[in-house]
């Protein structure tokens, strides 16, 4: 699949007018967020990105991020797990995305395609409403609908190709925000503006997606710009990692936002002084990780201004000439002209910062956070997916293994899952994998504090 570059700008306009209009408060100190939805959160990365963001925007402000998604769901399997699986999790907040396995597949492309998409948006919603009611009745949990991400009709790419299918889906969305309006509840669209990247870069690139090999399923940029679009409705664009401004002429700190800056001196034709941030820059992954992805978490920043909005650590320099050498901490991180530091320096995606090596290591952590809580997502699916039907939901005992091995011939999901049930049967081994979460997230909130760093402009 071709790389896309689409114009920053029409990007933003596209991704802007999605979501001016909508807006959901931001996660507060001592949050516990849970998302619940399908086997796109269940094995996706937007709500691990999402906690990447408070972990190093707001490193005084520990929250909780919780993956309640489920591979296969509907609304009706979500309604049957949520005493169990979910309001288990004691959420402050609820997020909820439904739809794609709602809305149907393979009938789209019979004889009666039409009947069937309303027969399953009239299903959905049935369902939706049994949910709904249960919401209701959680006055200190506020709910937010999710529009989930889009089927991509329009790429062209050797996979299936269910016509008419997310028109389906929109429907849906559209009543999640009416229910959502009715209820006072707080509500985002995926769907539209993804549809819309998806559309632009289709133009150049016929086999351009967001929503993966299969039409369905984001891949790693596709779920970057899901937590791009929920972060920027919880009014995070224009919020930076600091902003600094000196007059090197006066040797005057003009602005320092989110940051202090402090010793600040001329030593020779240089300039020195120290900084402290309140917050680290945003690590973005270059490496496709997941099951079937191809594409990095980083290849979001051509679809949308995620830098321009809501990654800026900016030094600017005025009353320079010449070209200077950068240093941090003693470590040079690049050259630039009078002209480029009178213009501001975003020193956000330089990976050579030792700030952003801080925030690396809390990326790589929070990467494998991720991993063990997928894995505790397979034992979920074992549980709700087919012991729950068996009248054995946390069994966990001989009978239970004794009725998956005389099953899991004819069930291709359930074979591939019957190792990991194995193993986390036993009440231990899962003590043992969320206590290694525990140290993960404890170990995150250790290190995700700025701490004080030696900066240098150094006459070339």
């Amino acid at each position: 699949m071709k790389k896309l570059v689409l114009s920053i700008v029409g990007a933003a306009l596209c991704a802007t007018s999605a979501v001016s209009a909508q807006e959901i408060k931001p996660f507060k100190e001592g949050e516990r967020a849970v998302f619940l939805g399908n086997s796109i959160t269940d094995g996706g990365h937007y709500h691990s990105y999402i906690w990447l963001y408070y972990m190093t925007r707001f490193p005084y402000m520990p929250i909780t991020v919780v993956n309640a998604g489920i591979g296969g769901d509907t609304a009706y399997d979500m309604n049957k797990r949520l005493d169990n699986d979910v309001f288990s999790h004691n959420p402050t907040s609820l997020m909820v995305t439904f739809g794609m396995n709602d809305s149907g597949y393979f009938e789209y492309n019979g004889d009666n395609a039409k009947e069937f998409g309303e027969q399953k948006y009239q299903e959905s919603i049935s369902n939706y409403r049994n949910m709904e009611k249960r919401f209701k009745e959680l006055p200190d949990t506020r709910i937010v609908m999710v529009g989930t991400s889009p089927y991509d009709e329009g790429a062209q790419i050797p996979n299936d190709n269910f016509h008419g299918k997310n028109a389906t889906i929109e429907r849906i969305i559209a009543y999640q925000i009416n229910s959502a309006k009715e209820n006072g509840w707080e509500y985002v669209d995926w769907n539209a503006p993804m549809m819309e990247i998806n559309r632009k870069g289709q133009a150049t690139d016929p086999s351009f997606t967001l929503c993966g090999t299969d039409r369905i399923h984001p891949d790693n940029h596709g779920h970057m710009v899901m937590a791009y679009l929920f972060l920027k409705a919880q009014g995070m664009a224009g919020k930076c990692v600091a902003d600094v401004d000196i007059n090197a002429k006066s040797m005057k700190v003009v602005k320092e936002e989110n940051c202090k800056i402090s010793d600040l001196k001329k030593v020779g034709r240089d300039i020195r002084f120290k900084y402290l941030a309140e917050a680290l820059p945003y690590p973005m992954d270059t490496i496709a990780r997941g099951w079937n992805m191809s594409h990095p978490q980083s290849e979001a920043k051509n679809c949308v201004p995620f830098v321009e909005e809501m990654n800026q650590e900016v030094i600017k320099v005025t009353g320079l000439s010449g070209k200077y050498k950068m240093l941090i901490d003693g470590e040079e991180i690049g050259v630039w002209s009078a002209d480029e530091f009178a213009k501001g320096v975003n020193i956000a995606e330089i990976s050579l910062t030792p700030q952003y090596q801080q925030a690396l290591a809390i990326m790589r952590i929070n990467e494998r956070r991720w991993e063990i809580e997928r894995q505790f997502r397979e034992y979920a699916w074992c549980q709700h997916g087919f012991f729950q039907q068996e009248g054995l939901l946390n069994a966990n005992n001989r009978k239970a293994i004794e009725v998956l091995d005389a099953n899991v011939d004819k069930n291709g999901w359930l074979k591939g899952r019957r190792d990991r049930y194995a193993e986390m049967m036993h009440e231990p081994v899962r003590d043992a994998m969320k206590d290694e979460m525990k140290v993960l997230v404890d170990k995150i909130y250790e290190i995700n504090k700025p701490v004080v760093r030696e900066f240098e402009l150094r006459k070339m």
